[in-house]
């Protein structure tokens, strides 16, 4: 029987094409950093930081149709639990990441249990009150977080000798992370648990006859997504070298919301685009407009969601099958 072969355009596969331009990614990404100003790299890094934070949120309204409004509270647990252990325990700035994410998938998944009782704009009105108390709990534990002062952290040095400086080093140090927790994302969506997810979103009734455990799977899924923005947070305070409760305050949880739609709910490629949606338009804005800032990036969001109502990356998934489509 012969085999139907792939449409070939300039010699090569799709796949293939798919390869090369991987490949020109990892290359722009690994060579940025020595070709912009520390500034730069700074941003990108953060960048990076916000799509891990709202990965974790998207694996709980994208995926799981849970809809949170304070992401921001386990952004400034994590953020917090990093710079107190540097601080006052004198821990080693990367033991402090795994232990931020175990503390905020703890508070998440308890968090989770009584949630269950909410659905829809119940939930998010609880996880709203969640933002707003956050800040104002952290400015009383004065002794620990410093209160309203926040705490400042040392910015960590490149080690075993390594050619970097410290804002390279942070860059290299975030996408190293971000690619583990995004490859162990992508593994659990695609599993059985993901699975389980996904079917609670579209029929919670069908999927409990289906025998799924419904509070099982929706107070660990608010965990996960609790600890993704844990480890957001640490890197947070390592690389911002600050914290303080307004810095978190529910500004921060509709910002994460806002770039998990833009960058497109369901999709772990929105998350990329989503951080850099909300880490770059706001300056964009202000270099347009310092008088109205606001009220251009409020036409930024119009225009986005009126010209990619999929979001970024439903668009860009649509512009690759049109142009696969012409090609063929």
């Amino acid at each position: 029987m012969q085999q139907v072969q792939a449409p070939r355009v300039g010699g090569m596969t799709p796949a293939q094409w798919r390869l090369v331009g991987f490949a020109v990614l990892a290359v722009a990404v690994l060579v940025l950093p020595f070709v912009v100003g520390n500034y730069r790299v700074f941003q990108l890094t953060m960048a990076m930081v916000y799509a891990i934070a709202l990965l974790g949120l998207n694996m709980l309204t994208g995926y799981n149709g849970q809809i949170s409004l304070g992401h921001g509270a386990f952004f400034a647990v994590g953020a917090y639990t990093t710079a107190i252990l540097v601080k006052h325990a004198e821990m080693n700035y990367l033991i402090t990441i795994p232990i931020a994410a175990a503390v905020c998938f703890t508070v998440g998944f308890l968090f989770g249990l009584p949630a269950l009782r909410l659905e829809g704009l119940y939930l998010a009105l609880a996880t709203f009150a969640l933002a707003l108390a956050t800040p104002q709990l952290l400015k009383y534990a004065e002794t620990w977080t410093g209160g309203v002062q926040g705490i400042v952290i040392a910015k960590p040095k490149a080690p075993f000798g390594l050619p970097l400086n410290p804002d390279q080093w942070l860059y290299f140090l975030t996408l190293i992370i971000a690619i583990i927790v995004f490859i162990l994302a992508r593994n659990l969506l695609a599993g059985r648990i993901g699975r389980a997810m996904v079917a609670i979103r579209d029929h919670h009734i069908a999927a409990e006859t289906m025998g799924i455990n419904l509070a099982l799977h929706k107070s660990l899924t608010f965990g996960v997504s609790a600890l993704y923005t844990g480890i957001a947070g640490g890197l947070s305070a390592v690389v911002v070298q600050f914290v303080a409760p307004d810095s978190f305050s529910i500004f921060l949880s509709i910002t994460l919301l806002v770039g998990v739609v833009i960058g497109g709910l369901s999709s772990i490629s929105g998350a990329i685009y989503g951080g850099i949606f909300i880490q770059f338009i706001p300056q964009v804005a202000e270099e347009i407009s310092k008088a109205a800032p606001w009220a251009i990036y409020g036409v930024f969001l119009i225009v986005f969601m009126y010209v990619m109502p999929m979001g970024i990356s439903g668009f860009v998934h649509v512009l690759l099958r049109k142009v696969a489509a012409g090609r063929r």
